[in-house]
């Protein structure tokens, strides 16, 4: 496996995305900066400038034309994705933690942080075709959510969103995380979901029942999590709360993305390189390679070997 090292985040990074055809990565980070990268070479293709804080998660549409980001500033901005113009800023009262765009394109889900009396709430956004006929209206506002939403998903057929808190249906307490979700990541087929949490562990669910799968210990607090889209392998990062990252000796820290097998639950690799916990991880659409960002700021491009393909168990 060869990494290819990129250095264009000032501070933490927070969240890694790439677009449907695989050709691009975007990536988010505490310098308020989004950055979209060449996936394949890790070459900087351009930034997206606007936000006034830290940036937490971004999507793109289908055909990579438009980007949406969610902002510590209160705001979720779409973007032109070719030429980095900020279409549309959506304005809300507290930090918007997660943006989610539903098959189509034509709704987003944006969730808000708890913030000076305000409760957490994820927010649906009809997305226009025409800029001139967009607005800030939200067509449905989910309240009553406990705890902060690190994330928020659009379910199969997009019937569905699947939050870190409670919505429909709440995941059994004494088969779920028994501590704050820090991830979510769905399949290519939307059937199933991995969660990611500070109780060391990362749990994989079924998108329709929220039944337990599986789950797969490690033995630090997870911070990202992904699904290999052509193999039954999940990749597991972490290292330990971001919060606690300058309380704590940096060589203590297991900074490692573990990779283990979907179905059997059996660690069957790790790669190593971060100077600081692991934030976020993607997968490549086509499974041949995988990104990770962490609080050291940069961002790391794995392509696999092709003995990589070979893992079977």
């Amino acid at each position: 496996m060869r990494p290819i090292l990129m250095k264009g985040h000032e501070r933490p990074l927070t969240f890694l995305k790439y677009n449907r055809d695989g050709d691009l990565l975007f990536s988010c980070a505490k310098d308020h900066t989004p950055t979209v990268w060449y996936a394949d070479n890790g070459d900087r293709l351009g930034t997206y400038r606007g936000h006034n804080g830290a940036v937490w998660s971004c999507d793109v549409s289908r055909h990579s034309t438009r980007l949406i980001t969610g902002s510590a500033d209160q705001t979720a901005k779409l973007w032109d994705v070719k030429t980095g113009k900020e279409l549309f800023t959506f304005r809300f009262d507290a930090p918007a933690r997660s943006v989610d765009l539903a098959i189509g394109d034509h709704l987003a889900v944006i969730t808000t942080d708890s913030f000076m009396g305000n409760m957490p709430t994820a927010q649906v956004k009809r997305i226009a075709e025409d800029l001139q006929e967009q607005t800030e209206e939200s067509a449905l506002v989910i309240s009553g959510i406990t705890g902060r939403i690190n994330r928020a998903v659009w379910g199969p057929g997009n019937r569905t969103i699947i939050t870190t808190g409670k919505l429909l249906k709440e995941s059994d307490k004494e088969v779920g995380h028994q501590k704050a979700i820090s991830s979510l990541s769905k399949s290519l087929d939307w059937s199933h979901f991995l969660t990611g949490s500070l109780d060391k562990s990362a749990k994989l669910w079924d998108a329709r029942t929220l039944t337990l799968i599986k789950t797969y210990v490690t033995e630090r607090p997870v911070n990202a999590v992904d699904i290999s889209p052509t193999l039954d392998h999940v990749v597991i990062g972490g290292g330990q709360d971001a919060m606690n990252v300058t309380m704590t000796d940096r060589r203590a820290g297991k900074f490692e993305a573990k990779f283990f097998h979907k179905i059997l639950e059996e660690e069957i690799g790790g790669v190593k390189g971060h100077f600081g916990p692991i934030n976020a991880l993607a997968f490549n659409p086509d499974g041949r390679s995988f990104s990770s960002g962490g609080e050291d700021g940069y961002v790391r491009l794995h392509h696999f070997d092709p003995e990589y393909f070979n893992i079977k168990m």
